[in-house]
């Protein structure tokens, strides 16, 4: 195989940049949306009105200046990318848009094509073509929405070129949720696929939607085959398989898995948990609930103590937990760590997953049915040894979609430590539940954890910190908001007005309660203020409905800069996100025995926002001690 198509050094200096970058404006992205008015964070950071701000965002489209005219000023004080070096301000937006584009990923030139990482895989002298199961007809857009489809498609040609230039056929997918990657990879590469998941419900969910799957497979191969005109559907008591016409099987097995698909998604919605992958909403709902999720993320409130995330009726009122699964996060649940289980419930997770991928080989047919798929339940780190999981564990690819916080340099770290696993794909996601290393406070990383950000030496030496807000920042979705899927800007508004109320009238304006989702309830700003007063069990007679409104009224005309500054927030999104791939990229870049590694885009960002994966192959014949 070709070399990686960036150094090692290459990569360090592109981390240096983009750090150089976000040590001026990172600021931005850690403000408090819910302070913006209490803490006049407009005129702490901005030295220009927030018209000027809007207007250079919509007319100032192509942002493309090199990284280099950034670097080569010599003398660093020099480098304001847009800020003014004394006072801090931002004065000059035109540049500042320039520089966030020039550190972030497109603008550093440091990712490839899927096209050219498929190509490069698949380079050698006696190269073949992929394999495909003979026969095989699976059409992901006909079981899942169109992003899961789009990301699984995409992802398991990737996948499935590893594994033929490893010449493997085991993959391990890690956080494997509902399995709709290990069964497309089972089902069209023949491929035997381990999904591990924390959830039981989840992989309970996916062994039964595989089980359909392979009827539907099986159906429309008979039908391809006979190539006759469908016949009708035999009467009522006849509905076995078996004894349903072709034509009729696909339909009937379709409306099936349709129906059970969204039963299952809601359920994974409450039940989801850390390692779990989910598929998001159905394509009629994903607009507007992007939207949503965009709110909900510049809303979050870090000065007040989160609900229990393993109460339901808790679950409902947070807007962000309850939406990170379209397409960027996922929810998660509080989870046991394996140190913490009984040696009984070590043993009774260990017997079932024998047990499970028993049935599974049987119900399967064995190896030549070409269903491969075994779903197990686990809790995984990079400690965890895989053969206590899997009993007839070979050399794999190991991959992950949409791995969530730490899984996903977990998932690295494994790579890097399990000799079998020669090969890696991961596309992570949830930043703002990275653990930090460097965290100020070892709040979020305790010194006896293993954390998740930095990951390489370089960050690490440097003792990098990003901040949660900075996370949180980071999972927003920059091409969809410049598609106008955009900022919900009245519940920012009415909960940064709402801070100030709960200031000026309250001894305190921290709760031990959260707000919640109460905006989605409220039928004006008066109605939000009370739902919010009741949820925090606050005393509601020292206001008025007059009072309330008034507040309103006075902030009203001052809600064009939270729109604003919420843009440059978004804006800084692709930056910090960017800072945390290149650090696991400069992770795989530091390890000998890795011969090849790079960014790659997989996905197309307005259908899927976290659409980077980090890609790494071990050396031929490498042998770990």
């Amino acid at each position: 195989m070709a070399s990686s198509m960036n150094s090692l050094e290459t990569i360090q200096k592109k981390i240096d940049a983009v750090k150089l970058f976000l040590s001026v404006s990172l600021s931005i992205a850690n403000a408090h949306t819910v302070d913006f008015y209490t803490c006049d964070v407009w005129d702490q950071f901005m030295a220009v009105p927030p018209v000027e701000v809007l207007t250079e965002i919509t007319l100032n489209g192509d942002h493309k200046r090199a990284p280099e005219h950034y670097l080569n000023h010599g003398n660093a004080k020099k480098i304001t990318f847009g800020f003014c070096d004394d006072s801090k301000r931002l004065v000059d937006v035109a540049e500042f848009l320039e520089a966030a584009y020039a550190h972030s990923l497109p603008g550093l030139g440091v990712c490839v094509g899927r096209t050219e990482l498929l190509q490069s895989l698949r380079h050698t002298d006696n190269a073949q073509p992929l394999e495909e199961v003979p026969g095989a007809v699976v059409e992901s857009d006909e079981f899942m929405n169109s992003k899961k489809s789009h990301e699984v498609q995409a992802m398991s040609e990737v996948v499935a070129s590893l594994a033929q230039r490893c010449r493997v056929k085991q993959v391990i997918d890690v956080g494997s949720g509902k399995g709709y990657l290990c069964s497309f990879l089972s089902l069209r590469y023949g491929l035997q696929v381990y999904g591990i998941d924390s959830s039981s419900v989840n992989t309970h969910g996916a062994q039964e939607r595989n089980r359909k799957l392979k009827k539907y497979s099986r159906a429309y191969q008979r039908h391809s085959k006979a190539n006759r005109t469908p016949t009708v559907v035999p009467p009522s008591g006849q509905e076995d398989l078996e004894d349903i016409a072709p034509g009729e099987r696909e339909k009937e097995d379709m409306v099936k898995m349709s129906g059970d698909a969204e039963k299952e998604e809601g359920k994974g919605r409450r039940d989801g948990e850390a390692q779990t992958n989910t598929t998001g909403l159905t394509d009629r709902n994903e607009e507007d609930a992007m939207t949503s999720l965009t709110s909900a993320i510049l809303l979050e409130d870090n000065s007040l103590p989160e609900l229990d995330q393993s109460d339901p009726a808790s679950a409902p009122e947070e807007p962000f937990l309850s939406a990170l699964c379209v397409g960027m996060v996922e929810p998660t649940s509080p989870r046991v760590p394996p140190s913490e289980l009984s040696l009984e419930e070590r043993e009774r997770r260990k017997r079932e997953n024998l047990d499970r991928k028993a049935r599974s080989w049987v119900n399967s047919g064995g190896m030549g049915s070409g269903m491969l798929y075994s779903p197990l339940t686990s809790y995984v780190t990079a400690e965890t040894e895989l053969k206590e999981i899997i009993g007839e564990l070979e050399d794999a690819v190991m991959v992950g979609l949409h791995t969530c916080g730490d899984l996903a340099p977990s998932t690295l770290r494994m790579f890097v430590a399990k000799r079998e696993l020669l090969s890696v794909c991961s596309v992570g996601c949830c930043y703002h539940l990275l653990s930090e290393e460097f965290d100020p406070t070892r709040q979020e990383c305790p010194s006896s954890s293993v954390c998740g950000f930095p990951l390489s030496g370089y960050l690490r030496e440097q003792s990098w910190f990003c901040g949660r807000n900075a996370r949180m920042s980071a999972c927003l979705a920059l091409e969809r908001v410049s598609k106008g899927q955009g900022i919900q800007m009245e519940s920012l508004f009415y909960r940064a007005v709402l801070h100030v109320i709960l200031r000026d009238h309250y001894s305190s304006f921290k709760s031990e309660k959260r707000v919640g989702n109460v905006y989605s309830k409220a039928t004006s700003f008066v109605d939000y203020v009370w739902r919010a007063l009741r949820r925090l069990e606050l005393d509601g007679s020292k206001l008025s409905d007059g009072v309330i409104q008034g507040y309103h009224d006075t902030y009203r005309p001052r809600m064009v800069e939270m729109e604003a500054f919420n843009m440059l927030k978004v804006t800084l999104a692709p930056c910090i996100e960017g800072l945390i791939l290149l650090d696991r990229l400069c992770y795989l870049k530091e390890q000998e025995d890795v011969a090849f590694s790079t960014l790659v885009q997989l996905f197309d960002p307005l259908l899927s926002p976290r659409c980077y994966g980090v890609v790494g192959v071990k050396a031929p014949g490498t042998e770990l001690s």
